[in-house]
């Protein structure tokens, strides 16, 4: 589904120039979940911006379904470590802006909102604002604004960093429940070990050499699976990751 081929990515700083990217590639199929975790200031948020279309490359192109993106797609859906919601907005009005920004009649789309609101638990307090809702509230309403778009591509920046422990343990029970049904492609970034585990399907461990590079690449076939946080299996998929990144001195 997405091609990354020779990508570069460079930017001035004083007198000299500093690449973040040069020669990347990669490829991502259809339906996976492919996790980016890495240190901080490693390029993991700047390659979601690169395969959203809100960053260029200096060199190389990225192709989603053969189509060279030169510009943000319709089908693709980000959703940003705070959230990205607007504070004069209610629940439903938050929800709804994606929609309304593409002008898209209200009759074609109020069942689909309303669906999603009551799926994301969110009904009761449809009528809310941002700042009267909790961390995990104003998740769900970041997340079921980016699924009415029925996007076929899910961007995700660290989207339950903030969250306390339980909370961001049901909504990783949510994310992977919604890559199962819709068989979106997702990427994802994070600096948590398990998360990392627990919902990507492939997971990069990406170090920043200046360029960044791709120190380790797992497959991970039983993500998903009933109870696999308990596993032998994911223990030792955790415990890979970190040795990964242990060896490059990384810390998340």
């Amino acid at each position: 589904m997405i091609e990354v081929s020779h990508c570069d990515l460079a930017y001035i700083q004083g007198t000299s120039q500093v690449k973040v990217y040069d020669q990347f590639d990669l490829k991502i199929e259809p339906g996976e979940s492919l996790v980016l975790i890495g240190p901080s200031g490693c390029g993991k948020s700047t390659l979601l911006y690169l395969l959203s279309g809100l960053l260029r490359p200096t060199g190389g192109e990225i192709k989603i379904w053969g189509e060279k993106v030169v510009e943000t797609r319709q089908k693709t859906a980000f959703i940003l470590q705070e959230y990205g919601l607007f504070p004069w907005l209610n629940v439903e009005q938050n929800v709804t802006l994606g929609l309304r920004v593409r002008h898209i009649p209200k009759r074609k789309y109020q069942s689909i909102v309303e669906e999603m609101i009551h799926k994301m638990g969110l009904w009761e307090v449809k009528h809310h604002f941002p700042s009267q809702l909790s961390g995990g509230q104003r998740q769900r309403v970041a997340l079921a604004r980016a699924l009415t778009l029925q996007p076929d591509l899910l961007l995700m920046d660290e989207p339950l960093s903030a969250l306390d422990a339980l909370t961001r343990e049901r909504l990783q029970n949510l994310l992977l429940e919604i890559w199962q049904e819709r068989k979106l492609t997702t990427v994802l970034v994070t600096h948590s070990i398990e998360e990392a585990v627990f919902l990507g399907s492939r997971i990069l461990v990406l170090v920043d050499g200046r360029p960044t590079h791709i120190m380790g690449e797992i497959d991970n076939p039983r993500v998903g699976q009933m109870g696999y946080r308990q596993t032998a299996d994911f223990f030792q998929k955790t415990s890979y990751v970190r040795s990964l990144l242990e060896k490059e001195g990384a810390t998340v």
